[in-house]
């Protein structure tokens, strides 16, 4: 099966300083990746090549023919003062229409949010108006970067959630980074471990008994696999630790 996106040995570096060297990685249709490592290990960066924000020194990105990619940052900041409707939103920069606006927010879980103000939103609102943006590219790989940063716990989980039913209900793949390492043991198909370099992959059990991730984590999720991954197949609702920081909305869960 020929891959959505795929990078062969791709080295990024800002100011001459290297930031990844030599990653290789493949994304096939359907399945959810997860990209953890510790702060400055080159995750985000990695994202922004992927939708083509920064370009390699050297490496390849391969992308199938007529790849669309919806992609969800981390944040966005907006003047809360500015009277500007979720739906207007969804028109910025491109005017689509409101059956398509519509259904971007009934796949994000907020329908009833197309008539607020932006200003008014909750953050985890404000990450679903996020998703929904993105899903107005009928998305072929949808790509996150800490998309439930400033969320709560109930917020996070709920969140993850959505992703897991975007995904069933289109088929896309996806691609996220994320320092929920419970829920991402739990949620994915597999894991990418980066620290500068890609340290380990695989299944999330083949990731979290990898060297290389118990010297970066330690071996505290190993326990927590099991658990999660058992609420994750029966219960189809999983917590996560999450740490809060500053987002340009109210800190609320969805």
């Amino acid at each position: 099966m020929s891959a959505l996106i795929e990078t062969e040995n791709l080295h990024l570096a800002y100011g001459g300083n290297t930031v990844l060297r030599d990653v290789s990685l493949r994304v096939q249709r359907g399945e959810i990746v997860t990209i953890v490592g510790p702060n400055g290990s080159g995750k985000s960066s990695l994202l922004r090549a992927l939708i083509g924000a920064i370009h390699p020194i050297s490496g390849r990105i391969i992308r199938a023919e007529g790849l669309r990619i919806g992609y969800v940052p981390q944040s966005l900041s907006i003047n809360s003062t500015l009277p500007l409707t979720v739906a207007r939103f969804l028109n910025l920069p491109k005017r689509v229409s409101a059956q398509a606006a519509l259904a971007a927010l009934e796949g994000a879980g907020v329908p009833e949010l197309a008539q607020r103000q932006l200003g008014a939103l909750s953050g985890g609102q404000f990450q679903r108006v996020l998703l929904a943006r993105a899903l107005l590219q009928s998305p072929d790989i949808l790509i996150l970067d800490e998309a439930t940063q400033g969320l709560d716990q109930p917020g996070a989980a709920r969140f993850y959630q959505q992703i897991e039913s975007v995904r069933q209900s289109i088929g896309c793949a996806v691609l996220m980074v994320s320092h929920d390492l419970h829920v991402v043991m739990a949620a994915s198909d597999r894991v990418l471990c980066l620290n500068g370099h890609l340290c380990c992959e695989g299944t999330p059990q083949v990731v979290a008994d990898a060297p290389e991730y118990r010297a970066l984590f330690g071996t505290g999720t190993q326990g927590a696999l099991a658990l999660y991954r058992h609420h994750h197949d029966h219960d189809h609702h999983d917590g996560c630790d999450h740490e809060h920081s500053d987002v340009p909305v109210e800190k609320e869960s969805a």
